[in-house]
Parts: C-alpha cells; structure tokens; sequence
C-alpha cells in the first residue's frame, strides 16, 4: 500500500463520513456561504446565513439586493462591504449568465465575482458529486506537514494532492485533511501524541510523546 493510501486509510478511520460544515440546501446557498466564509469560521457563517438565507433565496435576490442593507446583513462576517459587492455581483452574473443556476464547471464557477478554485471546489464537490480539492489553511498545512507538499501555493498544492490521491477520493480526502487540521494538527499546539498519521508524518517539530 503507497503512502498516499495509506493516509487515506488512517483519515477514513478518523472522518468516516466528513461533510461540509457549512448550512446550505442548495448550490446557491453554499456559493454565498462559502464566500462568506473567507477570514471567517464557519461557526459565524452559518450563525449569519441562518437568517440571511430566508431574505436571500434566488440569484435574482442577490441581484436586486440593496448593498446597504445586505452589508448590515452580513457585516459580521468580516470584509462585508467587498463580500456584499460579490454577492451582488455574482447574482447578477447567475442571471445575465446562467439562467440563474449556478454552473457546474470550474472555467465558468471561477468567472464568477469573488469565487476562486477554492470556492469552486467546494461547491463542484459537495453539491454536484465532482471530484474537487479544497485547498484551505488547514489542508496547507496538514499537506506541507505531512511532506505531501514542498509549497505555500494553493494551486500547486491542489495539482500535488491530485496525484497523490485516487480521483474518487479527492473531495473527501481533502476535506479529510482539513477536518484533521482544525481538530488535531492545529496550527498552534498539535495534539502529535494522539494523531493517527503520526508514524507518517515528515515534520520536523512533531512530538512523539
């Protein structure tokens, strides 16, 4: 069994069913979520959402969507006037563009105002079955740690995890990683003594005991 299998084989022992923490029904939902969730935790996203979603519920919303008032809406979540321009931007573009659906190819999701190959992943693979990487903060450093990866570069490390893990295994793997990343192999104080992927990490400063 290669090493890349066999990291699979210890996070699937740890995060058997990993899915998304972010609150969505539909595709739409989990876009806007997602680009909310930029220097934002999860935890706040889906507090702002709960309220958010039953105001905003179509492309056209977001569209017609007073930016003041959307702002006001989603200002806790950091970078809200930016974030309200793309919501914004991005609804208009949903209907001008895609008959108001959210499109299920990479070229096009990335076309999109304030959407880059992390948002597009996110949505390709927990919405549309697609396999996808999702390279966050966790997945970077649970990758370089790991020695799966020499780089700071999302994209390559994105390309990197394509050829270390089977395609069918792609959009849970990775969000595997993250899972492990923000409840183990956290960026400050990683619990090394109980990691399951302790014997195949490559890190310098782990801890054995």
């Amino acid at each position: 069994m290669g090493r890349g299998a066999r990291l699979l084989a210890r996070l699937d022992e740890e995060f058997p069913h990993p899915e998304t923490a972010l609150h969505h029904k539909t595709p739409l939902e989990l876009l806007v979520a997602t680009i909310l969730s930029a220097q934002c935790t999860d935890e706040r996203v889906n507090q702002v959402t709960k309220s958010l979603f039953t105001r905003y519920r179509t492309a056209e919303d977001y569209a017609k969507a007073d930016r003041t008032e959307l702002e006001r809406e989603i200002r806790s979540t950091g970078f809200y006037k930016a974030k309200a321009r793309n919501l914004i931007g991005c609804g208009r573009a949903l209907v001008e563009r895609f008959g108001a659906q959210v499109p299920r190819t990479m070229e096009e999701l990335i076309a999109l105002p304030g959407v880059g190959r992390k948002t597009a992943n996110v949505v390709l693979g927990n919405c549309f079955g697609i396999p996808s990487i999702v390279v966050d903060t966790h997945v970077r450093r649970v990758s370089q740690r790991l020695g799966l990866v020499t780089t700071d570069d999302p994209d390559k490390i994105e390309l990197a995890l394509q050829k270390c893990f089977p395609k069918h295994k792609w959009t849970e793997g990775s969000h595997q990683l993250l899972l492990h990343g923000r409840h183990i192999c956290t960026a400050r104080a990683p619990q090394c003594p109980e990691c399951r992927l302790n014997d195949l990490c490559l890190w310098e400063g782990k801890r054995t005991a």
